[in-house]
C-alpha cells in the first residue's frame, strides 16, 4: 500500500478515531483537516443495515441539495422532435440525438453529469445500459431523470441546481457528495441533513434491526471522520 503524505498524516493526527462526532463536529473538523491545495469535495458515507443482495430492501433515490454542490453540472437529454426543443431552451447542455447515443454506444463516452430522457426515447437508448448503468447515468423513473417532455425544464433546472443520485452499493454502503471545502459549516450540514433525511424516508419496509449503521464523512484526499450515526438520522433539514 502506497505510503500517506505529510499533509494526509498530519491530519489523521487531529482526527479521534476512537470517538463518534456530531454532525457539527465532523463538518468543522472536515474543513479544517482537508490536506489539498484544490477545493477539495465533502462527502457522506453511510452503512445501511440491509442486505444489498434482495431486491426488495435496496436503497435509492435523489435528493435536492438545498446549497448544491458547487460546481457546475452538464445535463444531457434523450430526446427528439418537440421535447429536444423544449430541452434545449430549458438549459440542457446536450441534446442526445442519434450521433451522441452512437458515440456512448460505441466509444463509452460520458462527458455529462446528469442524463435525462422522455419515455419515448428509450426504445433508442436501452442498449447503453452497460455504459451508463455503471456510472449511475441511466435514466430510470425511480431516479426521477426519466420524465415527460413538459416535465423536462423542472428536471433540467433541479438537476443544475444541486440535485443527486444516491444508491446503496454491494456492501451496503452509499456515498453522496454533500458540497465543497469552501462551503460554509451550516451549508454543508443543511446539505448532509437533506441527503438523511431522504435515507430515512426510504427506509425498506423489510429492513430489520439497525438501519443506519455508520456514518462517515471525509473530504476528497482527507480522512474519514466518524459520526454518531443516531445524531446523523435525527438530523432534520432547515432550509
Amino acid at each position: 500500500m502506497p505510503k500517506r503524505g505529510k499533509k494526509y498524516q498530519a491530519a489523521t493526527q487531529k482526527v479521534d478515531n476512537d470517538k463518534l462526532y456530531t454532525p457539527e463536529e465532523a463538518i468543522k473538523l472536515a474543513k479544517e483537516v482537508a490536506p489539498a491545495n484544490f477545493d477539495e469535495t465533502v462527502e457522506l458515507h453511510v452503512r445501511l443495515g440491509i442486505d444489498p443482495r434482495h431486491s426488495d430492501q435496496q436503497v435509492r433515490s435523489t435528493v435536492l441539495l438545498p446549497h448544491g454542490l458547487g460546481k457546475t453540472v452538464r445535463v444531457l437529454v434523450f430526446a427528439e422532435g418537440e421535447a429536444a426543443k423544449i430541452a434545449e431552451e430549458a438549459g440542457a447542455d446536450i441534446i442526445a440525438d442519434d450521433e451522441v447515443i452512437a458515440k456512448i454506444s460505441n466509444e463509452g463516452w460520458t462527458d455529462f453529469d446528469v442524463a435525462l430522457a422522455v419515455p419515448e426515447m428509450m426504445r433508442k437508448i436501452g442498449r447503453l445500459g452497460r455504459v451508463l448503468g455503471r456510472k449511475g447515468l441511466m435514466p430510470n423513473p425511480k431516479a426521477g431523470t426519466l420524465v415527460q417532455p413538459e416535465d423536462l425544464p423542472r428536471a433540467i433546472q433541479e438537476a443544475k441546481a444541486g440535485r443527486v443520485e444516491f444508491r446503496n452499493d454491494k456492501t451496503a454502503n452509499i456515498h453522496v457528495p454533500i458540497g465543497k471545502v469552501s462551503f460554509s459549516e451550516q451549508q454543508l450540514l443543511d446539505n448532509m441533513a437533506a441527503v438523511m433525511d431522504t435515507i430515512r424516508r426510504v427506509r425498506p419496509a423489510s429492513t430489520k434491526g439497525t438501519y443506519v449503521r455508520r456514518v462517515v464523512v471525509s473530504t476528497t484526499m482527507g480522512p474519514g471522520i466518524k459520526v454518531d450515526p443516531n445524531l446523523a438520522l435525527a438530523m432534520q433539514p432547515s432550509v
